[in-house]
């Protein structure tokens, strides 16, 4: 096999939809710059389903959608189960355990035998599932994707929870990360997005460094771009989190929002995710007087995105820890000035030198506000981060990039497996 030989590629993610997470955005545009390289890509997804572009081949892995909105942790009807698969998810649910992951490596191995022959590898997006151990027992060569550790999120809900009810029920529902772990293990090869991913996978989930590789992810830069012709709002404060969940520090950015305030109220955010009514943050937005300067936007479409950050004068990204970071990437592409924490890789994508982004300690709302503060005051400095961070994408940070050096994993991935069949073989 030669390095521009195609290949047949079989992608799982058992939740596929990039508004759910970054393993749908993940999913999306490796499997589109991998078709535009020349290989061919089949999609296997569970709900809620993927956005694909065309040229994607897709198979669904239909589940029960026990977390479907607007009725999560549903009771399925009697005529929905049809395997023992979904009775085991159900159940799984029932114990306040989150099934998806392993149910999901149930059916598609099943799926997959029903395939044999039709794809030269087989990569999984972070599902790590049993049943991944016995997709490999079949004879499919396999590698994994973890963009890193959720013993990382787990830490950080259980720090932020509010009684011991909340820990219990968030330690079963962390259960599956001891399957994960155990299952990641045997894998021989693991793709991860930062050098910080890396080290907290090999420290945290006890894999070995040489079976994890490097890949970056990116921007879609074409599409994420700088928008000169629309105006920045004076004021105008941008963020995503994709869940309201601690780690993602949209609490310590409410507070941030408040001390700004007192001596610019023209500041104010939005942010590209849903509130849930019972948080921390919907209580500290309405004990700390702003909720008229924070909105909330639900299922932004790619373009309602590059607008908003165009619109934005300073984009945040106020998280405890991440991996690696899309929104910090897209930012940047967009040439919106940023603000980011120390928290996990961001001073690995965003750089540590000042030159593209300000970096501010996770958690800190006063320094969250000296930092967006800085930046709004100095139209040069805003000038100077915004041309600077573009620069930056372009040359570190592209899905053109990530595809490429996937596909060179993929080809390792395939001549261990040929390998390590070959030595198997009882001699002639």
């Amino acid at each position: 096999m030669t390095r521009n030989d195609p290949l047949r590629i079989a992608l799982l993610v058992y939740r596929g939809n990039p508004h759910s997470g970054g393993q749908g955005v993940y999913t999306r545009y490796l499997s589109r710059e991998l078709v535009n390289l020349g290989h061919q890509v089949t999609v296997f997804a569970g709900q809620p389903w993927p956005v694909l572009d065309d040229g994607v081949a897709y198979v669904p892995v239909p589940s029960l959608d026990l977390y479907r909105e607007p009725d999560p942790f549903r009771v399925p009807m009697p005529w929905e189960f049809h395997t023992r698969i979904d009775i085991a998810e159900f159940a799984l649910m029932c114990t306040a355990g989150f099934p998806e992951p392993r149910t999901f490596s149930w059916r598609v191995r099943r799926i997959l035998a029903a395939r044999a022959g039709q794809y030269d590898v087989v990569h999984d997006n972070q599902t790590f599932g049993t049943g991944l151990l016995g997709v490999m027992a079949d004879g499919w060569p396999l590698l994994g994707t973890c963009h890193h550790p959720l013993t990382v999120d787990r830490g950080l809900d259980l720090e932020h929870a509010e009684n011991w009810r909340r820990r219990l029920t968030l330690r079963r529902w962390y259960g599956f990360l001891a399957m994960q772990k155990k299952v990641a293990r045997q894998i021989p090869r693991i793709l991860t997005v930062s050098s910080s991913s890396k080290r907290d996978i090999v420290e945290q989930y006890g894999i070995g460094a040489n079976q994890l590789e490097v890949v970056p992810i990116g921007a879609d830069h074409t599409h994420f771009r700088p928008h000169p012709e629309i105006a920045r709002v004076p004021g105008r404060i941008m963020t995503t989190a994709s869940a309201d969940v601690p780690f993602k520090g949209l609490l310590p950015l409410v507070e941030a929002l408040a001390k700004l305030r007192t001596e610019r109220p023209e500041a104010h955010l939005v942010v590209v995710g849903r509130l849930r009514a019972d948080s921390p943050v919907a209580a500290a937005i309405e004990r700390l007087g702003v909720s008229a300067a924070v909105t909330f936007e639900s299922a932004v479409s790619d373009d309602r995105m590059v607008e908003l950050y165009a619109e934005a004068s300073v984009a945040v990204v106020p998280s405890l820890y991440e991996g690696f970071s899309l929104p910090a990437v897209e930012a940047m592409a967009c040439g919106v000035p940023l603000v980011a924490t120390t928290g996990g890789a961001l001073p690995e994508v965003v750089g540590e030198d000042g030159v593209t982004g300000l970096l501010v300690p996770p958690g800190d709302p006063g320094a969250l506000a000296l930092a967006i503060a800085t930046i709004m005051a100095d139209p040069e400095l805003s000038s100077r981060l915004s041309e600077a961070a573009r620069r930056r994408v372009l040359e570190r940070f592209t899905w053109q990039a990530c595809a490429a050096a996937t596909a060179d994993s993929y080809r390792w991935i395939i001549e261990h497996h040929r390998a390590n069949r070959s030595s198997s073989l009882p001699p002639c």
